[in-house]
């Protein structure tokens, strides 16, 4: 039902998190191309008040209450059923919140940029904002539209100010775009295919709460269908094993910033489309699919930790870490209980935070070395003490150091699913020593051994460009000291949304057919 009270204070919370990047954009596009730092002051204090608002929609979220809050309902197309609703609960605030903390380290992760700087920041603002639309969308057709927002300025971010190493920054931009169009075409199919069967006996409507509670309508082999769709689209964004070859070269050819936001929160709305329109909507679907999500989510895990092992481009290193790490997060969720739920949520969030502090210190490598290949690099931080820091916090918190959030979200996981998939579980753990090898050994590569002459007229990272640093390793700290910072919040989204009940139901379901 739509609500026709004017809008509260509390409902225009949310629009006013995603308009104020928005207007900073409107404004750089004003100003002229030659005021470089006023550009960035107004980038800055865009995303500044976004992550402010976003703070506090964490801290004042009632989580006793739990389920959406702050939600704004606007009818837009009502033939359609299609409405301007927004609103968070414990599951997407999280992630609303991630995408404003790498959204403002972004901007100074790319303070020192000099090329076309008006048309990057403004580029940068609406792919930060196209990302926090997805998060806080509760109409599928406004959360697809989002999605669809995020494929443009990426494709010009790469092609434009990507780097051109390994691969071809247009070779990049293009795959990485392929990619996520394939994807958002199957998610179209699902989505149609979705609408349409809601819609046989009541208002059609684009409403996930709404299409949820309409599974009387949907047939068990409609749900494998239409799930099956949403885990190929969905699947290809987290880079599921065997789609997952764009990724790495995405990270590659894309420029620091560009790298945050798509390792950071881009990957996540797989993750999280997969729970809100998979699991919420379609469960007999998501178990029907489970124990192939599980076994494609090792080899993710394995596969990926192997290919990290031989690589030499410091970005490839991370991409392939990056890959390994969103297998921990498909097999929580294909373990369907609560537990494993939480920790993929908190997964979700501690990678994010890591990855954008560790592709934040890489940038600053390559563009003070001019080169990423490990080879050429080592002793570095007898030149720049500060980002060796950086580069080795981020490392720890990759292979899961007890105190990091990553530590506290990946023992959850394991706790999830040891029981539903003992052995793949036990083969998942196995992942955590190749991440340690291979992380501590670039580290080693790359930060230690003899000083070498040739980087002593380097300078350490100053000014601006701590702000990742120091943002970033706060987050994971204190989340890891305090876990119940995030896992409360979690936990009340996971219970209060009632997923944790379809959780429970959908599991004592038993599923015939292939699997």
């Amino acid at each position: 039902m739509i609500s026709s009270a004017l809008p509260t204070t509390n409902s225009l919370l949310l629009p006013f998190i995603l308009l104020a990047p928005l207007v900073a954009m409107l404004m750089i596009i004003f100003l002229p191309k030659d005021e470089s730092k006023t550009i960035k002051i107004v980038a800055a204090i865009g995303t500044l008040i976004s992550l402010v608002l976003s703070l506090y929609a964490f801290f004042a979220y009632d989580r006793v209450l739990g389920g959406m809050q702050f939600t704004l309902t606007i009818p837009w197309i009502p033939d359609l059923g299609v409405n301007l609703a927004f609103g968070v609960d414990g599951i997407s605030l999280p992630m609303l919140l991630l995408t404003n903390i790498i959204g403002f380290s972004s901007i100074y992760a790319s303070w020192n940029m000099e090329k076309r700087v008006k048309e990057f920041f403004a580029l940068l603002l609406i792919l930060i904002t196209g990302v926090m639309g997805t998060f806080i969308a509760r109409d599928l057709f406004i959360f697809f539209l989002f999605y669809e927002i995020v494929v443009i300025p990426i494709y010009i971010m790469v092609i434009i100010w990507g780097s051109t190493k390994r691969v071809s920054k247009e070779y990049a931009g293009m795959k990485l775009t392929i990619y996520l169009l394939i994807g958002s075409a199957f998610l179209l199919v699902g989505m149609i295919a979705l609408y349409l069967a809601a819609a046989k006996n009541g208002q059609p409507t684009f409403m996930f709460d709404q299409l949820a509670q309409r599974q009387d309508l949907y047939s068990p082999a409609f749900q494998k269908v239409a799930f099956g769709l949403m885990l190929f689209g969905f699947g290809s964004l987290i880079s599921m094993f065997p789609f997952h070859s764009w990724s790495p070269d995405g990270y590659a050819g894309a420029p620091t910033a560009v790298s945050m936001i798509h390792a950071g929160v881009l990957k996540k709305i797989g993750g999280y489309g997969l729970i809100r329109l998979g699991i919420f909507v379609l469960p007999l679907g998501a178990r029907y699919w489970a124990p192939i999500i599980a076994f494609l989510a090792i080899c993710n895990v394995l596969y990926a930790a192997f290919i990290a092992l031989a690589q030499k481009d410091l970005k490839y290193v991370v991409g392939y870490s990056s890959v390994s790490h969103m297998g921990y997060v498909l097999i929580a969720l294909a373990a369907l209980n609560p537990t494993a739920m939480t920790g993929a949520i908190a997964m979700m969030f501690a990678h994010g935070v890591m990855s954008a502090l560790i592709f934040s210190m890489i940038g600053f490598i390559y563009e003070k070395t001019h080169t990423r290949n490990i080879p050429d690099l080592g002793g570095l931080a007898h030149q720049m003490p500060r980002l060796a820091i950086g580069l080795m916090l981020a490392g720890m918190a990759s292979l899961g150091l007890p105190s990091t959030i990553n530590f506290i979200s990946e023992f959850t996981i394991f706790m999830g699913t040891i029981h539903v998939y003992p052995v793949l579980a036990m083969l998942g753990i196995f992942g955590i020593i190749f991440t340690a090898v291979y992380i501590l050994r670039m580290i080693a590569n790359v930060l230690f051994g003899p000083r070498r002459p040739e980087w002593d007229h380097l300078v350490d990272i100053r000014g601006p460009e701590l702000v990742p640093l120091v943002i970033c390793v706060f987050v994971i700290f204190i989340t890891g000291i305090f876990p119940n910072i995030l896992l409360g919040m979690i936990n009340s989204g996971v219970y209060s949304s009632g997923l944790a009940k379809v959780l429970e139901t959908v599991s004592q379901v038993k599923m015939g057919g292939l699997f």
